[in-house]
């Protein structure tokens, strides 16, 4: 210790000698955190064109959308640009949609979001040819529109019904639908339950003649109604509740409860006929997924079963109104959503991700539905799917071939020959030209922010477009901790894998009070070796300014995360919660036993689905956790969404045991300080969540501490709202871990 005192007090005078001035480490500010200045450089908005050999993006003031070599990197023309374009102006560009022939633009402005995937936009139609910009409608703002496959017609939806605006007669706006109304029908758009769950914003397709469309009509009317207090606020203040509150009312089935009614309808677009296709659903089914393919006469139409462990594809055709079956895909237990999600329909092929073997692996397919062969083979988990080669017969994708926290690039060949394209441990990506002899490459590890390069398809690095560099310097300003990725074993022989950040000052001889951040939910993973980790990401820095604070900081991915098979995820099934809160309470037991942890000083954090597992976890018995803090947690499923609730659980009727075990039912067990958080608009997990359980334990005479955010969703965000919650955070566990 006495020898590294003089060492810096040597080089100290000697730079002072020098005239050198000394500059200390700083250390991170909380506001800093939350703005989001140590997010570093990426790529906005990037998209593949036709011609395979570039790719749009747009500029980083918002103002231009600009055109790429895939090839060199180098910009080689503007899509456009608002400063220079005729007719209509506009401020920003939010986004963007090329058409499929690169003819026209369909530029997004004035956003307003809706849920988690939805909005409503302004959008104006950008005519390449004569430089034009001119509103898409008149009539209010849109949705999800959707270029024809010729580019010369535009669908979108307003108000939960379908229209149509033809290019080539002025932009006439046909109306497809009228029976659409709020609360009862939506055409062409998902409800909430199905956008949530099944991630997406759209459920309509042209046909690859552009003489169809076609879509899904969800009827509603039965569904039960959930409301939400909003009042006045600030950031953004609501002046319509400045007097009196008002409430936000709208479709939201819980599990067991009755969801949308789902029917799938085509219309003819020149002879303005209206036809509801012969699909085999059964009455509580669900329509997850609708496919454009090349064939004019079918669309590809995906449905699901409510306990989703049959997933079936029909190739439909609009004018008959005939649907067949070509696939089926039943699955123990349940199809995950990522699953489905991946399937790639191309020219003349299926290209399906299955767990059937027990890991998550690609299946080829021909448009008729015979299996042509599996493309790859293992005990390992192939993550993302970026499509088939029809001309080489090469599929690619990312997989945890080198473990469950490295993710590479790579190539199957028709001869079964595959290549790893990435080969550099960490957390790699792509984004591929629509050739697919190009991809734009992300890299990075735990200790490294993105790194963007654009590569051919053997893998070989053309150009690097981004090295964040200059946040690596940025963040060399700072005292930050070690990362380090680990693993352990359980008392129950259950191998988990975790990361944990030490302070920069990091002292072996002492004890350290511990914060656990986990998610812990199906198919999730929070570790890997890869930058954007932590409840903050951006490098973990929210984990770094609370080792500046004198906390060790440590995740681990208990069993029902993903990147490690069917049965290390599948395993939670029917008992959401239970094995999760195990093996964190398992991990603070491993913690307290390394020399260098305060057992009696460790806490456990989450959001959402990690909200839930906290609770669960300072319930579980074990009374290991000195603190905890829940942020927007479900408290129990019997109130969460009927899709996501019964994929893993099944019915309340089915699972009643299951069900009642959770953070209410064991409010008596809960060990530990508690702090609750949650918004009181949030439309995905209902403050009653909060609310119901926060009556639990006043009757069963438990202290805990509350923060309520007026007018905030899922997210808690808006103005200084980010800013504040994480500072009571830390505030909380410097209060009871001191």
């Amino acid at each position: 210790m006495m020898r590294t005192m003089m060492k810096k007090l040597l080089s100290l005078c000697v730079m002072a000698l020098l005239g050198i001035g000394y500059v200390p480490a700083q250390y991170l500010d909380l506001k800093d955190i939350t703005k989001g200045v140590f997010r570093g450089e990426s790529m906005a908005a990037v998209k593949p064109l036709s011609d395979g050999e570039s790719y749009a993006q747009l500029s980083s003031d918002g103002q231009r959308i600009e055109q790429y070599s895939f090839k060199t990197g180098k910009q080689v023309g503007v899509l456009f640009d608002s400063k220079t374009a005729k007719g209509a102006t506009i401020d920003e560009i939010e986004d963007y949609i090329v058409s499929p022939d690169g003819q026209r633009l369909l530029i997004q402005t004035q956003s307003k979001r809706i849920y988690r995937h939805s909005f409503t936009a302004n959008y104006y139609i950008y005519t390449v040819r004569n430089n034009r910009l001119a509103p898409l409608s008149e009539n209010g703002p849109q949705q999800t529109p959707l270029f024809s496959p010729d580019g010369l017609q535009i669908a979108f939806v307003r108000d939960n019904n379908i229209f149509i605006i033809k290019l080539l007669y002025d932009n006439a706006e046909v109306q497809i639908t009228k029976d659409g109304e709020r609360n009862e029908v939506i055409n062409g758009i998902p409800d909430w339950v199905n956008e949530e769950e099944f991630g997406l914003a759209r459920s309509m397709v042209f046909t690859a003649d552009s003489k169809q469309l076609v879509w899904v009509r969800y009827d509603e009317k039965a569904v039960k109604e959930f409301s939400m207090p909003l009042f006045k606020g600030l950031k953004p203040e609501r002046q319509e509740f400045a007097d009196y509150p008002g409430a936000y009312t709208y479709k939201y089935p819980i599990a067991g409860e009755e969801n949308s009614k789902v029917t799938v309808w085509s219309f003819d677009i020149s002879s303005r006929q209206t036809r509801q296709l012969q699909l085999p659903l059964g009455d509580e089914d669900y329509v997850p997924r609708l496919k454009m393919t090349n064939q004019p006469q079918q669309v590809a139409v995906y449905t699901l079963n409510r306990h989703q462990d049959c997933l079936r594809i029909f190739m439909c055709n609009p004018l008959s109104t005939v649907c067949k079956q070509i696939i089926e895909e039943k699955v123990n237990r349940y199809v995950r959503e990522e699953a489905m999600d991946g399937i790639q329909i191309t020219d003349r092929h299926i290209l399906v991700p299955s767990d059937r073997s027990g890991w998550m692996h690609l299946y080829l397919y021909n448009q008729n539905g015979q299996l042509l062969r599996q493309v790859d083979d293992g005990q390992y988990e192939v993550s993302d799917v970026y499509g088939y080669d029809e001309q080489t017969g090469n599929v690619y994708y990312a997989s945890h071939e080198n473990g469950a926290t490295d993710q590479r690039v790579w190539v199957a060949h028709q001869n079964g020959k595959r290549e790893c394209l990435t080969p550099k441990a960490g957390w790699n990506t792509a984004i591929f030209s629509k050739d697919f002899k190009y991809f734009i490459h992300t890299w990075s590890n735990i200790d490294t922010p993105p790194v963007y390069s654009l590569c051919n398809n053997v893998g070989k690095e053309l150009v690097t477009l981004i090295d964040n560099k200059a946040l690596q310097q940025q963040l060399a300003g700072y005292q930050l901790g070690k990362r380090e990725l680990f693993t352990f074993t359980t008392s129950e022989g259950i191998q988990l894998n975790g990361w944990l950040i030490k302070p920069a000052n990091f002292d072996a001889s002492k004890r350290y009070p511990v914060i656990m951040y986990q998610y812990g939910g199906p198919g999730n993973q929070q570790v890997a070796n890869r930058w954007n980790i932590g409840m903050s990401g951006q490098g973990a820095i929210l984990e770094q300014y609370l080792c500046q604070q004198g906390f060790l900081c440590v995740c681990v991915d208990n069993r029902g995360t993903g990147g490690r098979g069917a049965d290390f995820e599948k395993c939670t099934y029917l008992k959401l919660g239970q094995l999760e809160a195990r093996d964190q309470v398992e991990t603070a037991l491993w913690l307290g036993q390394q020399a260098y942890v305060d057992k009696e000083r460790i806490a456990i954090w989450g959001w959402s689905f990690g909200g839930f597992n906290t609770l669960m976890s300072m319930s579980e018995g074990r009374e290991v956790f000195r603190a905890g803090i829940a942020i927007a947690p479900p408290t129990s499923w019997r109130f969460y969404d009927s899709v996501y609730t019964e994929r893993f659980m099944r019915t309340p009727k089915e699972n009643g045991e299951g069900y009642d075990d959770c953070p209410i039912s064991r409010a008596a067990k809960l060990h530990g300080s508690l702090l609750l958080c949650h918004g009181m608009a949030d439309d995905n997990v209902h403050f009653r969540n909060t609310a119901e359980y926060t009556e639990a334990l006043v009757q069963a005479d438990k202290d805990f501490r509350q923060l309520v955010y007026t007018n905030r969703n899922h997210s808690i965000y808006g103005g200084n709202t980010r800013n504040h919650l994480f500072r009571q955070c830390v505030k909380f566990f410097k209060e009871e871990l001191k």
